[in-house]
């Protein structure tokens, strides 16, 4: 593809996802999907322009700080600096290659790679702390408060490429077993530090050509993820919910727990969602997985299942803040008035899923946002409203289930799971878990 031409169309899917209509993996995904033929968009240069507006997204306060000395649409410009970020390692691709620094350069005017040349001159340590962190003053207002001096190792966190996870297929293979499939066609992984399950694989590897994955032997799954799911602690023969199910990953490894005994409802009320689900339970071998979608979490079928169930996962729908290395494009999609919100409704689906629990039952709340609003503050107000409930240490849980140091994971004295990029190498994740009185 020409050098100026894809320049074009990376100026095109830039102004299409700073309107920020929609979320950027969709916006992406679709004007990949409508100019493939017409553009002629093979591999190397859906790399180059995915890789181009994430950097946008990442840096967005420094790019825009940085465009307007230079010329033409600002969507070029950020588009260009994206393009320039992406390309900031050294060069060992082929000069042709959309993936080099002279492809680039030969898609600009002269006047375009002076001013990207004294745009790469600026000493970025000087620059005011807004175009270093690149995030919405409210939310740093939110992380400084959290992580005081540890908000730049945070940062830092953010822009550095994330490893893929795997969570193994324990019903069907130990994760040495699946460890060895995955090497013998030259997948490189290693456990990983805390998930029984895990399995650490280098950024942007590809498993889902593999026969490991085909058997159903390894699914993608972040690590943190996979630790809500082990804090369930689902046994043999139990009655489990999993009550904001999704796509079902947590609800497979529930099911793998449960040694594909008991009965374990994956409840969404996005029955499309729940779709996604129907081809991993496939690879996965079990039978015990039974899907439920529901209108609301008043529900009559929830109502059906009160004080019947044994142990209750609520991975409440939430801002999802904790995933901005993935998704950078939520925080500026998000704002305080959504994280209010979403706490309001997460407060309202706790209640309604505690229902469903026996005496004796266990309750995992559970959310991938880093805010205070939806963590903790929700997990209190649960307290408050249900003072019955016993809340239960995660800490000791997770020692009891033999997770190496397992304080390395918590707050709050142990009482909360509290994982972050920069600490455990994870997205951000929260969880609570409660005794039924």
């Amino acid at each position: 593809m020409h050098p100026k031409a894809l320049m074009d169309a990376c100026t095109e899917l830039v102004r299409q996802v700073l309107k920020f209509d929609h979320a950027a993996d969709a916006v992406v995904s679709q004007f990949f999907k409508q100019h493939r033929n017409s553009l002629g968009l093979g591999p190397r240069e859906r790399f180059v322009l995915s890789g181009a507006v994430y950097n946008v997204l990442r840096h967005k306060l420094l790019f825009d700080h940085l465009s307007p000395s230079g010329s033409g649409p600002k969507e070029r410009r950020m588009a260009i600096l994206g393009w320039a970020h992406h390309l900031d390692q050294p060069d060992h691709t082929n000069g042709a290659s959309p993936g080099s620094k002279e492809f680039l350069r030969s898609a600009l005017s002269e006047p375009e790679k002076r001013w990207l040349e004294q745009c790469a001159a600026i000493d970025r340590s000087a620059l005011l702390e807004r175009h270093r962190h690149n995030l919405p003053e409210w939310l740093v207002t939110s992380l400084k408060a959290q992580l005081s001096e540890r908000f730049w190792d945070y940062v830092t966190a953010l822009n550095r490429p994330q490893s893929l996870d795997l969570r193994v297929n324990a019903f069907l293979y130990k994760r040495s077993e699946a460890q060895a499939m995955l090497a013998k066609e030259r997948i490189a992984s290693e456990p990983t530090a805390f998930s029984p399950w895990g399995l650490r694989l280098p950024a942007k590897t590809n498993v889902t050509d593999s026969e490991a994955f085909a058997k159903g032997a390894v699914e993608v799954q972040d690590e943190g993820s996979q630790l809500l799911a082990l804090l369930v602690d689902a046994k043999r023969g139990e009655m489990v919910v999993d009550f904001c199910a999704g796509a079902g990953g947590k609800t497979l490894a529930l099911g793998a727990g449960m040694r594909n005994t008991g009965r374990l409802y994956a409840m969404d009320t996005s029955a499309h969602r729940l779709d996604g689900l129907k081809p991993r339970l496939a690879r996965s071998g079990l039978s015990n997985v039974h899907p439920v979608a529901i209108a609301h979490e008043r529900d009559e079928r929830i109502k059906r299942l009160s004080g019947k169930v044994d142990r209750v996962l609520v991975d409440a729908p939430c801002t999802g803040l904790g995933t901005l290395r993935r998704s950078p494009d939520l925080k500026w999609r998000q704002n305080p008035e959504q994280v209010q919100q979403a706490a309001l409704l997460q407060n309202a689906i706790l209640d309604s899923a505690a229902r469903l629990l026996k005496t004796g039952g266990r309750l995992v709340y559970a959310t991938c946002s880093t805010m205070v609003e939806e963590n903790e503050a929700v997990a209190e107000a649960f307290g408050q409203r249900h003072p019955q409930w016993v809340p239960m240490s995660v800490q000791a849980v997770l020692t009891d289930l033999k997770v190496d140091k397992a304080s390395q994971l918590c707050a709050h004295n142990g009482l909360y799971l509290r994982m972050w990029p920069h600490l455990q190498g994870t997205d951000g994740f929260f969880a609570a878990v409660w005794h039924a009185p």
